[in-house]
């Protein structure tokens, strides 16, 4: 017997103007507001490694969850990009939703306790644009994360100098959207066709799994993404490691850097036990131990964002621009 569904039609959905937003335009750092002196001693290892990988133009991914974008670091994510030190960025559905927020209204994010109780949490009808623009994608045949920035930068979005996607399209570089279909507010919305985003996201997939096909020699950082950035890099180069096989051809000599707040204690390099809880953060196995474990380097930098990533950029920057 098939089971009752619930009617989104029912759902009653509010203007963005009728929102608090908890995070504006004013709260997104310029490039000169951070002050990046403070020490992580893994940063020369890894600034190092980057400029070594786009010597060689071997790729540099970002992974990265929306706490990047709410910790205000767009333009440092932008600028990385224009400098040519990030060749392929990767975030999830909720970097997508607050990245195109701000870039149509110049606001984003919202009470959750507040809006959750109240009934009203994510049924915002212009965030639900998103919905429509991933819906034209199957006649477009762009990915997910191609479509939105196209969108944004090619559309009438006042404030899209801040939003990533907006850049990826102007330097045509991938910037990938991986969505778990429940987890974004907007898969709520009437407008929301999981079948369009399957595909879409499925496109995105397959771009990055081209681009660790290019590895070997190249970087992969980790900013705040304890699920998706893992596990779409593991199966990702599980892919490109198969084809390279084939060729006999080796993904092995890369660097992994996991940027985050979790203790992991001393030695980042041994694969925890499971009775160990920093077994289950997702990073620490496969990003600092088994992806690289065939003759990698990975590396582990705790810390706020805010100040690990003007940090690392500033460290770039010191050693030479592309």
């Amino acid at each position: 017997m098939a089971r009752s569904l619930f009617d989104r039609t029912l759902l009653h959905l509010c203007s963005l103007a009728d929102r608090v937003s908890d995070m504006d335009l004013s709260d997104v750092l310029e490039l000169h507001d951070v002050d990046s002196t403070p020490h992580f001693p893994a940063l020369p290892m890894i600034g190092q490694e980057i400029r070594k990988a786009r010597a060689s133009h071997r790729p540099v991914v970002l992974l990265m969850g929306a706490h990047v974008i709410k910790r205000g670091l767009s333009r440092y994510v932008i600028d990385l990009m224009e400098r040519g030190f990030l060749t392929h960025v990767a975030g999830n559905g909720a970097c997508c939703i607050h990245d195109f927020e701000l870039a149509r209204g110049g606001a984003t994010t919202e009470s959750v306790a507040r809006y959750l109780s109240e009934g009203q949490f994510g049924l915002w009808q212009e965030t639900g644009e998103i919905n429509d623009i991933v819906n034209r994608s199957i006649s477009t045949g762009l990915g997910f994360g191609e479509a939105i920035g196209r969108e944004l930068f090619h559309g009438r979005f006042p404030y899209r100098s801040v939003s990533i996607l907006a850049a990826g399209c102007r330097l045509e570089i991938p910037v990938t959207i991986h969505v778990g279909i429940g987890q974004d507010i907007i898969h709520m919305h009437p407008n929301f066709d999981a079948a369009a985003t399957g595909v879409a996201t499925y496109r995105d997939f397959l771009t990055i799994a081209e681009t660790l096909r290019e590895l070997e020699g190249g970087v992969v950082l980790n900013f705040g993404t304890a699920v998706m950035g893992p596990e779409i890099f593991q199966k990702g180069l599980s892919m490109a490691r198969n084809v390279a096989s084939q060729a006999n051809r080796e993904i092995a000599r890369f660097t992994t850097a996991v940027f985050d707040l979790i203790d992991i204690g001393q030695d980042h390099t041994r694969e925890p036990q499971k009775d160990e809880a920093s077994y289950y953060f997702r990073p620490f196995k496969t990003l600092l131990v088994r992806s690289v474990q065939d003759g990698g380097k990975s590396y582990y930098v705790r810390g706020d964002h805010r100040l690990t990533l003007p940090a690392l950029r500033s460290l770039l920057l010191q050693g030479g621009e592309e």
